[in-house]
């Protein structure tokens, strides 16, 4: 049941996150919050499958810092990837025109 919760907290990080830090207009506005949401779940599952207790405050604090930390790396990497895509998109399908 503990994995409901720290799902849920990584979702709500996520989606604080997005508001946050600049250049949101680059991505949805579900990216963030699924993205949390999932790096929460995965560390909690990997950590209980390793043997940490559920119910220790070590497993919540990895949990949600991976969460965090995975968010907050997809929020400022993914605006810099795109507009650089965009522009080589851009490029290509304007023949070298633009």
């Amino acid at each position: 049941m503990e994995i409901v919760f720290v799902t849920v907290i990584g979702a709500g990080i996520g989606g604080l996150i997005r508001y946050l830090v600049p250049g949101r207009g680059s991505y949805g506005i579900a990216l963030l919050p699924a993205v949390g949401a999932a790096a929460t779940s995965a560390v909690w599952a990997l950590l209980v499958w390793l043997g940490w207790p559920f119910d220790g405050g070590w497993i919540w604090t990895v949990s949600i810092a991976a969460g965090i930390l995975v968010a907050a790396l997809t929020a400022f990497l993914l605006p810099r990837v795109r507009r650089s895509a965009d522009a080589r998109a851009l490029h290509e399908l304007s023949g070298g025109r633009l």
